[in-house]
């Protein structure tokens, strides 16, 4: 009889990037061949290729098809979730436009902020928004889709609303106790919630400055240019919505079943559907037209609202400008995401699999020399983890694994690692576009990842400013009962 038991070699680490070198060039030629289209398909199907050289990699290991496949299927059904996610945020935009709850916003948002404070406002509107939440999904998909349409209103750069949206956004899912990935650093790290977000916010406190700061000046620069007549848009937008207060009453009830720990597709889901019969309330004649009918019926009504959850509609009004700000997607304006998720998981689980990133991840760790080479592989780990595995997770998760007791032999504090953890891995992850954060942001917020990135300052200011921390040993806490080697 064969012996089935023989120990499989382990992959090198020039192996373990050859599927990483082959994705980075796909993805590099698609966006010199498509453009902007890149996330149409190819970039997709870039994915599915480096997935496959990873499988020949793992074939010429002797490891089975079908234990690749599973880590590919775990994988996947890690991001269930986030898929349902999308697809209800897909279904409330519909919703919310259909209602009237966004050009509210936009609406009473042309009142209240000028240009010369709307960037450094949107970051501390997000921020308050995520902490609340614990979710930069959520805020993005609410508060930060209506700012893009104000920002986009009143001139800016649409690259630079989206960096502050998502600057404040992640600024609050970083320090939210409601926050997954503030649960899940402490977690593989060692430590406790509360010490790590006390921990966390001696790097994420000056980040957030600089940040507001940057966005301030950018404001003012920006102020001298053409501003939109916003008298004459508004007067546009109560041509063809109902305006008023009460559509307020649904963002406010689903940030209030999330702070209350309500899930998140719970919460959604009902914000959808609240969002639906307001619409009934106060835009029927706009339910009638999505619906193509010409009398508010039931089938009429049914047809509107499933129009606005699931496909592509818009609203029509008499200014040019807000035609592209008047429209959703749906339901299904959220599959190209959903494909490039399943695609990133399919490259990431071949890549587990294999050993390639535990081998790449192995490697950074080897080359940490004395507390801040320690740090900065940590650092590049979760940097190489978001690039490669596409998934901010695990960009968590196998650093926190790999670097524990390295974290532990030198003498520091657990809270070290979680802090690096997040200030790496969580608030990178949205500046990759093949990653699921950067897929779902772009996505949601109608802005490509290349050009809100030079905008998304707290999201690199943030490893940054650890690595400034650790450079100058500023508040590196050290154990009690482990004295340090350095």
């Amino acid at each position: 009889m064969t012996n089935n038991t023989q120990e499989t070699p382990e992959i090198s680490l020039l192996e373990a990037l050859i599927p990483v070198f082959v994705l980075i060039s796909l993805l590099a030629f698609n966006v010199f061949v498509f453009g902007d289209n890149a996330l149409s398909g190819s970039n997709q199907f870039a994915l599915l290729l480096g997935g496959g050289v990873a499988a020949i990699l793992g074939f010429r290991r002797k490891i089975a098809f079908t234990t690749m496949m599973k880590t590919v299927a775990n994988n996947i059904e890690s991001t269930s979730s986030a898929i349902f996610i999308l697809l209800l945020v897909g279904a409330l935009s519909g919703t919310w436009l259909l209602s009237g709850i966004i050009p509210a916003m936009i609406y009473y948002g042309l009142n209240i902020l000028s240009p010369a404070i709307f960037l450094p406002a949107t970051v501390v509107i997000c921020s308050i928004i995520s902490i609340a939440t614990g979710s930069s999904w959520t805020t993005s998909a609410t508060v930060g889709i209506a700012l893009i349409a104000i920002g986009n209103s009143l001139g800016f750069n649409l690259g630079m609303v989206a960096g502050a949206v998502l600057s404040g956004a992640y600024f609050g899912d970083k320090l939210s106790p409601m926050s997954d990935t503030t649960n899940l650093a402490p977690a593989m790290a060692g430590t406790d919630l509360f010490t790590h977000i006390r921990y966390m916010l001696y790097t994420t406190v000056p980040s957030i400055i600089i940040t507001i700061i940057l966005f301030t000046v950018l404001g003012l620069t920006q102020s001298s240019k053409g501003v939109v007549d916003t008298s004459v848009m508004q007067a546009s937008i109560t041509e063809a919505f109902n305006i008023n207060g009460w559509l307020f009453i649904v963002p406010i009830v689903v940030i209030g079943l999330i702070i209350k720990k309500t899930e998140p597709l719970v919460a959604l889901f009902a914000g959808t559907l609240l969002a639906a019969v307001f619409a009934l309330i106060f835009q029927p004649n706009l339910v009638v037209k999505v619906g193509e009918g010409s009398t508010l019926d039931i089938t009429t009504a049914y047809r509107g609202i499933l129009n606005a959850i699931t496909v592509p509609s818009g609203i029509e009004t008499t200014n040019a400008e807000l035609a592209d700000l008047f429209s959703s997607k749906g339901m299904s304006g959220m599959l190209n995401t959903i494909w490039l998720i399943i695609c990133a998981m399919f490259f990431g689980g071949f890549m587990e699999a294999i050993g390639a990133l535990h081998e790449i991840s192995s490697a950074l760790m080897k080359a940490a020399k004395g507390v801040f080479g320690l740090f900065a592989s940590t650092v590049a780990s979760c940097l190489a983890l978001n690039v490669t595995a596409s998934d901010q997770y695990l960009a968590i998760v196998v650093p926190g694994k790999m670097f524990k007791k390295a974290f532990k032999d030198k003498g520091l504090a657990p809270e070290n690692l979680s802090r690096t953890l997040e200030d790496s891995g969580t608030v990178t992850s949205v500046l990759i576009p093949w990653n699921t954060c950067g897929a779902y942001q772009s996505n949601v917020l109608g802005v490509d990842v290349v050009h809100y990135l030079p905008y998304a300052f707290f999201n690199y200011i943030s490893p940054f400013m650890t690595l400034i921390f650790a450079a100058f040993s500023i508040k590196i806490k050290m154990l009690t009962d482990i004295p340090s080697n350095d």
